[in-house]
């Protein structure tokens, strides 16, 4: 795997303010932790309930960032006064964003040299809230991240760089996520050094008329669809892997696949139609083809191997 760093000496230490929330997030705080920079505070989301006991959790970020000493700024609000006051203060020379927010145009404005967010895929594609489950879920053979100055349109800034990564075959969004992780660590790293430096690219993005969207996912979209081709399908279970998911239901009862593989079908089956020896084996049709289910999770059970949840099972003849 390419790391897309290779060093440049920076010429000025940047004061930075990280902006993130999830897991992706921290390896690249970290990163930036480990560079010459100085990281002044993190903005994160607000703590939020959680769990069965409905207590308050910190995001990935703030943990990270707490572990490291860092102020930490948890507004509800980005355009609260308080909250801009507060940024303000800190005299910031940047800010860089990695999966968080849509910011304000008087957040990303305020740092004199701009707003970096890193985004993981090759823009101009996938511009939008889930590039890395629309790349797989589109068959892509190809990704990768970029880091670009944050402008008014939501993925359209200038890009400073993009480095490309392979996707396997049989890789899934939670592998693919991982190494974009790491990618995206070294890129940012790059990035940030190249701006303290004065020299850097600004790659305007073209207009394309085929640019394909990454849009938020929502439960609705992850239902497969057994009429269409078994390469899709099996595309789709890879891309929602392992969350959200795709499912299909069993009786009534939501029924989540996280690994398949692609079988030939000897005869033409009826879209949905099961075929299993109730043992060692579970076949789904699709309309050329057939999925073979490696690991599953019915409503109300935990995920397992198709052979664990074979056993004991009776299935009914189709999918609904």
């Amino acid at each position: 795997m390419r790391t897309g760093y290779s060093y440049i000496r920076p010429v000025k230490k940047l004061r930075i303010v990280f902006m993130g929330t999830p897991q992706f997030a921290v390896p690249l705080l970290q990163a930036l932790l480990q560079s010459e920079h100085e990281v002044v505070a993190v903005v994160t989301a607000p703590d939020k309930p959680a769990g069965r006991g409905m207590k308050l959790s910190e995001s990935e970020v703030k943990v990270c960032a707490n572990e490291n000493n860092l102020t930490v700024l948890q507004p509800v609000r980005l355009k609260d006064e308080n909250f801009l006051q507060q940024l303000r203060q800190l005299n910031a020379d940047l800010f860089v964003v990695v999966a968080f927010r849509m910011l304000p145009e008087v957040v990303w404005k305020m740092p004199p040299l701009g707003t970096v967010n890193l985004h993981a895929s090759l823009l101009p594609q996938y511009r939008g809230a889930a590039p890395i489950n629309w790349a797989i879920m589109n068959g892509e053979t190809e990704t990768g991240v970029t880091t670009f100055f944050i402008q008014q349109e939501i993925d359209t800034g200038k890009i400073i760089f993009s480095d490309k990564l392979p996707i396997r075959d049989d890789e899934t969004a939670g592998e693919l996520y991982t190494e974009l992780m790491t990618l995206g660590a070294a890129t940012l790293r790059r990035t940030v050094d190249a701006i303290a430096t004065g020299n850097f690219p600004q790659i305007p993005q073209e207009h394309i008329t085929d640019v394909k969207l990454a849009p938020k996912i929502f439960k609705d979209d992850c239902r497969i669809d057994w009429n269409k081709p078994a390469g899709e399908v099996y595309n789709f279970i890879r891309g929602l892997s392992p969350y959200p998911a795709a499912f299909t239901h069993i009786e009534g009862k939501v029924f989540k696949i996280f690994k398949s593989d692609k079988v030939a079908a000897m005869e033409p089956q009826q879209p949905g139609s099961l075929l299993t020896d109730g043992k060692t084996f579970l076949h789904i049709a699709c309309s050329n083809g057939l999925i073979s289910v490696n690991e599953c999770q019915l409503e109300g059970k935990k995920r397992m191997s198709v052979q664990d949840f074979l056993r004991g099972q009776k299935l009914p003849a189709q999918v609904n």
